[in-house]
């Protein structure tokens, strides 16, 4: 059974993409059939998976409005080996059409279904907003890694998403929770990034996930080449820091 998770926060460059790609690639190469689905219409993970967003015949715009099913809109990763669902523009057009369409919210969990054994990961990139598209990602999952950054405004931007996630909870997937939260472009060199995560430590508990992903320059090259960071250079401490991220997650899947 695939185990569903959602890369989700409402603020933007936090390193969900990042974390998406990364978390994929290293999951794939500790053994995991891996599923990436991008659902932002940006096709960031899509291009930082190194498949060609542009080149696209089926994507999961085609799949979320019936026009195709999860085998014919998947693609696999070149570079990560993962399996991808990829995005483009043609995404942001499916806000609009989903509006009308029945089980509006629940598009991409019933694509999924049907692939349920296909997979022992399956993680979700959603927009940096609370969309159709991430309700989407939401309602299919079993539960959310938040990434964030250390620092005071990632704070206020928590505390909405938290109830965010409450509020489906309650009214549409009683599946869902928070699985952890992930530090990233994280520089201990500043007092204040280590006093929120102190915090976070303390408010969160074993919610906050060990793995500390360290601001890298060579995870930030990775994706202009279409290779994600844990391939392009391994001994890179970014890298080693998604290696770590991945053990964890199969470690506390297990305990789900």
């Amino acid at each position: 059974m695939a185990r569903i998770f959602c890369v989700a926060n409402q603020k933007g460059g936090v390193g969900k993409t990042t974390t998406c790609v990364n978390l994929a690639a290293a999951l794939h190469q500790a053994g995991q059939r891996t599923l990436l689905v991008d659902l932002d219409p940006q096709g960031n993970a899509t291009m930082g998976s190194g498949v060609d967003k542009r080149a696209l015949e089926k994507s999961v715009y085609h799949l979320l409005v019936g026009l195709a099913g999860l085998e014919q809109a998947r693609a696999t990763s070149p570079s990560g080996g993962f399996d991808i669902l990829p995005a483009n523009r043609d995404l942001a057009g499916a806000e609009v059409e989903l509006v009308d369409l029945e089980r509006r919210e629940n598009r991409l969990r019933d694509a999924l279904k049907a692939f349920d054994d296909d997979y022992d990961f399956v993680l979700i990139d959603c927009p940096p907003s609370l969309s159709m598209l991430t309700l989407n990602g939401l309602c299919a999952a079993h539960g959310v890694i938040i990434p964030m950054q250390c620092e005071y405004y990632a704070l206020e931007g928590l505390s909405d998403l938290v109830n965010t996630i409450k509020k489906v909870h309650a009214n549409l997937n009683r599946d869902l929770k928070i699985i952890g939260l992930l530090r990233v472009m994280f520089d201990p060199r500043m007092t204040l990034q280590q006093q929120v995560s102190a915090q976070l430590e303390g408010h969160f508990g074993d919610k906050v996930f060990r793995a500390i992903v360290p601001r890298n320059v060579r995870l930030a090259e990775a994706p202009s080449h279409g290779i994600p960071g844990v391939v392009f250079d391994k001994s890179a401490k970014g890298a080693q820091a998604y290696m770590a991220f991945a053990d964890e997650m199969i470690e506390r899947v297990r305990t789900l």
